[in-house]
């Protein structure tokens, strides 16, 4: 058997440590790769939780000097310390997964290393470079200068092809967040200890930056009157740590005795407030996947979604961030228990939880074993 290949799988934020976990599992388990996982320090604190979640080990990570809170900031250091890192790495190939500057960057390198990239989550769009910001022009880049495309649906699969994309470079996996979800319910997580003990209780997460100001006021005021309209209604809010969205929920959220503002959870207690909630509240990609496919309705504090296959089954439905739409669509779910069956049904358009088995297999048969290609000069 010839040297194992070297994937060096890239992170930088909670959600892609969740979606990558069983990619970097799977490649640890098979007979051909080793994953060589780097840390790209975008959002710390939850990605390590996350990595300590799943019981991963960090091989390498990438310092970001936050001075001014700038994504070009996170961009060009990304680029700059993995580029250097590269130089003694001995890749054979660069795997990220989604549409964050972390994803952008690995992307950009690997195309100058002249590394093949892998997309996991390839082929989501809304068609509008400002919704969501800047996640669509990231995904859009990663895209152009990938070798292989692990499209969750068929419809992200036909995205791709729209674009050019060769058939060949095209695996229709599923999304390997199911993995980690059904993995991560078996083994049935603790309820948080504050999880709120009402009735309905509702799980609410959001950080888009298209959101932040007036918009996000709106929505957390909706939310914050359906509390007080309804005394079996609950939030349960694990709040993100940017400031644009904390110092606004602490303001319009806190002080009521059935709202819990909450730090950020891990993976495993999130999976067990999803499966505990009446319903979920969310701007949120990946809670688009896997609330439906435990059964809970979904409300998106957007106006697009790039994941068109959990409106169609039911499950989701999009209400923005305009009160009235978001409490119409609160009381139609309160009020008739048809309409919440309608919405409560488990459904899984989004994979049966072996995604990570065909990506890596996609990955053996398109360039593996290969060896490691030096990287270009200017």
């Amino acid at each position: 058997m010839a040297d194992k290949v070297i994937c060096l799988c890239v992170i930088g934020t909670r959600p892609e440590v969740i979606k990558m976990a069983p990619v970097i599992e799977r490649l640890a388990a098979s007979d051909w790769a080793r994953p060589l996982v780097v840390s790209i320090g975008q959002h710390v604190e939850l990605l390590d939780r996350a990595v300590a979640d799943f019981g991963l080990s960090i091989d390498h990570r990438v310092t970001i000097d936050r001075r001014r809170g700038s994504i070009l900031e996170v961009a060009s250091q990304a680029m700059d310390q993995l580029d250097e890192f590269l130089d003694g790495a001995g890749a054979g190939c660069v795997v990220a997964q989604g549409d964050t500057t972390t994803v952008m960057a690995a992307a950009m390198v690997a195309f100058y290393r002249r590394l093949p990239f892998v997309h996991v989550e390839a082929g989501l769009r809304t068609g509008d470079l400002s919704a969501p910001f800047p996640e669509e022009f990231n995904r859009r880049v990663a895209a152009i200068g990938a070798s292989l495309h692990c499209a969750p649906t068929e419809q992200a699969a036909q995205a791709l092809r729209a674009e050019g994309v060769a058939e060949a470079a095209i695996v229709q996996s599923g999304n390997t967040v199911i993995d980690a979800l059904l993995a991560m319910k078996a083994r049935k997580p603790a309820l948080p200890g504050d999880f709120p003990a009402v009735p309905r209780p509702i799980l609410v997460t959001a950080h888009r930056r298209e959101s932040f100001g007036p918009q996000i006021e709106e929505a957390f005021g909706a939310l914050r009157e359906a509390v007080d309209r309804y005394a079996d209604i609950g939030l349960y809010f694990p709040v993100h740590p940017n400031p644009n969205i904390r110092a606004v929920a602490q303001r319009i959220l806190g002080g009521h005795e059935r709202i819990v503002l909450t730090e950020p959870l891990a993976y495993a207690q999130l999976v067990a407030a999803l499966g505990a909630c009446w319903a979920v509240v969310t701007d949120s990609g990946g809670l688009q996947e896997e609330a439906p496919a435990l059964g809970k309705p979904v409300l998106v504090l957007r106006d697009v979604t790039e994941r068109p296959e959990a409106i169609a089954s039911g499950a989701v439905r999009l209400v923005g961030t305009d009160r009235a739409r978001i409490l119409d669509a609160l009381d139609l779910l309160h009020e008739s228990a048809d309409a919440y069956a309608q919405m409560a049904r488990p459904v899984f358009p989004y994979g049966d939880g072996h995604a990570a088995n065909r990506i890596v297999e996609a990955m053996r048969r398109s360039f593996g074993p290969v060896s490691p290609v030096a990287g270009i000069q200017e």
